[in-house]
């Protein structure tokens, strides 16, 4: 994608964000930043406050207090906001009886860019055998990509996206995760909500997790259970887990006879258990656990389900289970 010579590093920020409709608290005093250059996975239980956050920096609705800013600026403020920042919240936001390609232009067209963007972002998101159907036709995914072009028809600093993998086979899955990951390295700020665990842990270099519209969590995915690890399995239970040491590598023998080594380092590992003479039938990179996390940090707090909601996550929750082990904290260290 061609985004010139201009320089990107756009950061965004928010700060106190809060927002009541009535009596009920949506976002509680919310603050986080976004990084340029870095993905970033905002994560929440269903009616944790996301979409309503995403709104408010986007300035879809006006916050009750606090504030959140573009590159130093609110989003009201920014002279072209379309160069600035790209968002698809939806992927019902066309009109269904216009095709993929004109409901494009249309919004190339109040924002001033080139129909030749259009056709470059058709190609490049890979709907363009699609851009002539009527939108109202298109598969759950193909709406996705669909918003996804319309977002970056500016060539935006910023891209938010809230769940842009809903309905994305595998193998659309895997597109975007590369697609994410090729924004960020040209400079680019995303910000991007989801639900899917896993696929976030391979996406995303920082991670926002909130429940109850209130920040839980905050930090780069790798450091916040104790950066990335490898995991050394051997025929010989008695070999000393010292053994790595010789190369500065820290080894803690686990209850069912494994290492656990703080380095991602496999080939060096594995160079090292060879020269002690350690034989080893298993070696593989141990990740942050990040679902762990997510239910250690939420499960049972959902406000939407109650009571009885939480006394029911908290009955089939199994022994061992990263969500049985402690309540979660709030933002002042208490537990809930």
């Amino acid at each position: 994608m061609s985004s010139g010579t201009r320089e990107r590093g756009t950061r965004v920020e928010v700060d106190g964000l809060t927002k009541r409709f009535g009596s009920f608290t949506a976002v509680d005093d919310l603050s986080f930043s976004v990084e340029p250059g870095r993905v970033t996975g905002f994560l929440g239980p269903n009616g944790s406050g996301k979409t309503t956050t995403l709104r408010m920096i986007l300035g879809l609705v006006r916050p009750t207090a606090g504030s959140s800013t573009i590159g130093g600026q609110a989003y009201r403020s920014l002279p072209n906001p379309q160069q600035v920042v790209g968002a698809a919240l939806e992927a019902t936001s066309f009109h269904p009886g216009r095709s993929g390609r004109d409901h494009l232009r249309v919004l190339a067209a109040a924002g001033g860019v080139e129909d030749s963007r259009v056709d470059e972002l058709l190609e490049l998101t890979g709907i363009p055998a699609a851009a002539r159907k009527r939108a109202g036709s298109y598969s759950m995914g193909m709406r996705q990509r669909l918003g996804l072009a319309a977002a970056l028809l500016g060539d935006p600093d910023v891209l938010i996206l809230d769940e842009p993998a809903n309905g994305l086979d595998p193998e659309g899955i895997r597109w975007l995760r590369g697609f994410l990951r090729h924004l960020a390295d040209e400079g680019r700020t995303v910000l991007v909500s989801s639900h899917m665990l896993q696929e976030v842990q391979q996406t995303v270099d920082d991670v926002v997790i909130i429940s109850n519209g209130a920040l839980v969590k905050a930090g780069r995915i790798e450091e916040l259970s104790g950066g990335r690890r490898s995991l050394v399995a051997t025929s010989d239970p008695d070999a000393p887990a010292g053994a790595p040491r010789v190369a500065d590598v820290i080894a803690t023998a686990q209850p069912d006879g494994t290492l656990i080594a703080d380095t991602a380092g496999l080939r060096l590992v594995g160079d090292v258990a060879h020269r002690a003479g350690l034989p080893i039938w298993r070696l593989e990179e141990r990740g942050t656990d990040l679902e762990g996390l997510f239910f250690q940090l939420t499960e049972g707090q959902n406000r939407n389900l109650g009571a009885t909601g939480a006394a029911h996550a908290a009955a089939v929750t199994p022994p061992g289970h990263p969500g049985a082990q402690t309540p979660a904290p709030t933002p002042n260290g208490e537990a809930r």
